[in-house]
């Protein structure tokens, strides 16, 4: 993907509250315990930049929106805070929360963390024998064909393409990662995610680099080049990092320096 430059990202204007009133009932969901469904919930929307970087997030409000009761909100949003999608603010007589800003420190440590992960797994699937390796670089080189072909779309379908390349990664990852590998990486991506979600309308006006940097990939898996595969993994999300960087604007500490 290319560095393109408009002025703003379509996305909810940070520091406007954002009710979380599109969500269905966390009662509706069939599985998992409740503080778990509002939790997922909750990050959804702040994934899918529904609640704004800078919002407030108000714990009734959620509790009503969702149709439960304050104490699963509550420990969501303890478990949220602990995970760096909300933050407390500091020195507030009372507990008041809103939903963590886009960084640049933010950008590089989470797509580097998801590079490390996903390149351990790029990593495992180059170990593959040879006919699983095959039929994983086969579903590989569909995915990027499809990334591409999603990509040349005027105008572009910027979920189509987002949903293309997430399932190239997670590919990969699931190709031969064990429960911890999966369980860090379903932790960390969806923070990764709320950048790239953000900001994939500046990134997408050229995306050739990122599929040769796919093909880089997904050649080194097939050769079963396991020190190439995992490097090329980590310099595809290093990139992207760097490309998203340039796009958040500095704090007005970075601006003064």
């Amino acid at each position: 993907m290319s560095d393109t430059r408009p002025s703003t990202p379509r996305a909810p204007r940070a520091g406007k509250r954002v009710d979380a009133a599109p969500a269905s009932s966390a009662a509706d969901a069939p599985h998992g315990s409740r503080p778990d469904q509002v939790y997922a919930r909750v990050r959804e929307l702040i994934v899918q930049g529904l609640l704004a970087p800078g919002s407030r997030v108000v714990e009734t409000e959620i509790a009503s929106n969702l149709g439960v009761s304050r104490t699963p909100v509550r420990e969501a949003l303890q478990r949220l805070q602990q995970e760096g999608y909300v933050l407390a603010t500091p020195g507030a007589q009372q507990s008041r929360l809103t939903v963590a800003p886009l960084t640049r420190e933010d950008v590089h440590e989470l797509l580097n963390i998801v590079g490390a992960l996903e390149g351990l797994g790029a990593r495992g699937a180059a170990l593959l024998p040879p006919a699983d390796r095959r039929g994983l670089v086969a579903k590989l080189r569909g995915l990027n064909a499809e990334f591409l072909r999603v990509g040349k779309l005027v105008p572009i379908d910027h979920e189509r393409l987002y949903d293309a390349d997430q399932r190239f990664h997670r590919q990969i990852v699931e190709a031969s990662a064990g429960p911890r590998l999966l369980a860090l990486h379903d932790a960390v991506k969806p923070q990764a995610d709320r950048y790239i979600r953000m900001y994939i309308r500046m990134l997408t006006s050229d995306i050739r680099t990122s599929v040769y940097e796919h093909d880089t990939i997904t050649t080194a898996i097939d050769e079963g080049h396991a020190d190439d595969a995992e490097l090329a993994v980590q310099v595809n999300w290093r990139h992207a990092a760097d490309r998203l960087s340039r796009l958040i604007p500095l704090t007005p500490a970075q601006r003064a320096h």
